[in-house]
């Protein structure tokens, strides 16, 4: 089988795939074709993937012609639409929840197999391949607040572990799923004091066992959150609903009743945000002020640490692609019910829910294809 591996378009410093994975698929007899400099900014070098077996190609169009697989790490862009080939396998976070239909409606035609990494589930319900970068992205919410609470960069001037004789920056953290128990200990780490809410008391169990009651925990009622907002430096939004566009748990009303100078960090931007008063922003131009609140919504975060982050990736991913690679699609999907999982759309038709949610078009259940 044919693997392509392009440079993302949208800025994302990550690859999906090491040289080391590569080699592995070269050695079991498949083609693996690499957009020259794609790991350039990860110190992933062309010369490091030659020697793996791939083979460097120097035009983005080139790699989606040649290929059966395209492996990415961040979702396709508007100018990748007219890429795709007829019946080609599409792997990335796609997030097509934010999507557009036009996004959509260009899969559809062209038959493609679009697999989600967000949406990859094994049999206890975890989600192996958002896991990692979730991690990744619960620590650097922590590293993000540290920045930016610092003049230079419009902050208000507090060290969030504060120090003697001075309080600690209350940090307050809506979601105590993977990012929001990760950002709990970096926080924690640092000496702020940290407020976590979530609306499953078995979550919040699980942030009382692992910190030794060191974080406080409520339930997430807009009461608790308003109260909560009113006491926090720093809030950390890492609410998620698999597959589907993050609810906005805090509105406008809401955001006026926070300390001028607080600082918003939306980890659920590449899902919509849980804001109502977020958008997205760029590495170019981070943040931007709403009501005296700072707001930082830089999507897909973990590309900030784009060497670890490929690396974790990497790591989760790269048996999926093995097995798909090996087997083709349709087996594949019979043999793995995670990958299964994944799927948005199978050969052009819609398989997940949130595509008829969203775009009104009707879904079909996976296993009457197979």
């Amino acid at each position: 089988m044919n693997l392509g591996i392009p440079i993302e378009m949208s800025g994302d410093n990550r690859l999906a795939l090491t040289p080391q994975s590569v080699e592995l698929l070269v050695e079991a007899g498949h083609s693996v074709f690499v957009e020259k400099d794609a790991g350039k900014r990860t110190h992933f070098f062309d010369e490091k993937f030659e020697a793996a077996g791939a083979k460097i190609i120097y035009s983005h169009e080139e790699v989606f012609g040649r290929s059966d697989v395209v492996v990415k790490s961040d979702h396709l862009m508007p100018q990748e639409l007219e890429l795709i080939q007829e019946e080609q396998i599409l792997l990335a976070f796609h997030h097509l929840a934010v999507s557009d239909p036009k996004t959509v409606q260009k899969l559809t035609e062209q038959k493609a197999t679009v697999i989600g990494y967000e949406l990859i589930e094994d049999e206890d319900g975890v989600l192996p391949v958002l896991y990692p970068t979730s991690e990744i992205a619960g620590q650097m919410s922590i590293q993000v607040a540290s920045e930016y609470m610092k003049i230079p960069r419009g902050g208000k001037g507090i060290v969030l572990g504060g120090i003697p004789g001075v309080p600690p920056a209350v940090v307050v953290i809506l979601g105590a799923g993977t990012v929001g128990r990760n950002a709990c200990m970096a926080a924690l780490g640092m000496g702020a004091q940290v407020i976590v809410l979530d609306k499953d008391i078995r979550k919040l169990r699980e942030i009382e066992r692992l910190f030794k009651k060191d974080a406080i925990t409520a339930i997430a009622t807009r009461k608790s959150i308003e109260e909560a907002l009113t006491l926090a430096d720093v809030v950390i939004g890492a609410i998620l609903i698999r597959g589907e566009k993050s609810p906005h748990v805090v509105s406008k009303k809401m955001l006026k009743k926070m300390k001028k100078g607080a600082l918003v960090i939306d980890m659920s931007i590449d899902q919509g945000g849980c804001f109502e008063t977020s958008r997205p922003t760029t590495p170019k131009s981070p943040v931007y002020m709403v009501d005296g609140v700072m707001h930082f919504c830089i999507p897909n975060i973990p590309s900030c640490v784009g060497r670890t982050g490929t690396l974790a990736l990497n790591n989760v991913l790269y048996p999926y692609v093995q097995q798909l690679a090996d087997l083709g699609i349709e087996e594949s999907l019979k043999a793995n019910p995670s990958l299964r999982k994944g799927l948005y759309i199978y050969r052009g038709i819609p398989i997940h829910p949130v595509i008829e949610k969203m775009f009104g078009l009707r879904v079909k259940d996976i296993d009457s294809l197979l």
